[in-house]
């Protein structure tokens, strides 16, 4: 194999192995499949394999490699790169924002964060604002 061919089959076994894992971790399927497995599997060792992006790489990588190579030393490197580029792709994409509702104790330490500007102390305001 050529080395342009090895990186062409290393560059699409990254990319299949980020796609698969995702869907098979963070992705409801189509009409709902995967999320049906998932719930099925429950808190089991299947179960929890199915909610980690980077312990289920590992094994969608393990057969993405064989795209790759089918040398054993190499199949090994060839298996924890693409797990490990995988993750590193999952880590660039945002993360999703959450949020939260506030608490009851919050809103009484935080009543004062609306006031405006005309009523608030001449301290808050700065320097530049203050007509003293």
């Amino acid at each position: 194999m050529s080395e342009s061919g090895f990186w062409m089959r290393f560059v699409l076994a990254v990319l299949a192995t980020w796609r698969v894992t995702h869907l098979l971790a963070a992705e409801d399927g189509p009409a709902d499949l995967i999320v049906r497995i998932r719930r099925k599997l429950g808190q089991g060792l299947a179960g929890q394999l199915m909610d980690c992006f980077n312990c289920l790489s590992l094994w969608v990588a393990a057969v993405a490699s064989l795209f790759v190579t089918r040398r054993p030393l190499e199949w090994i490197v060839a298996w924890l790169a693409i797990s490990g580029a995988a993750c590193l792709l999952e880590r660039l994409k945002p993360q999703p924002v959450l949020i939260a509702p506030v608490t009851g104790s919050m809103q009484e330490e935080t009543h004062d964060v609306l006031r405006s500007e005309e009523n608030a102390a001449p301290e808050r305001l700065g320097p530049r604002l203050h007509k003293g």
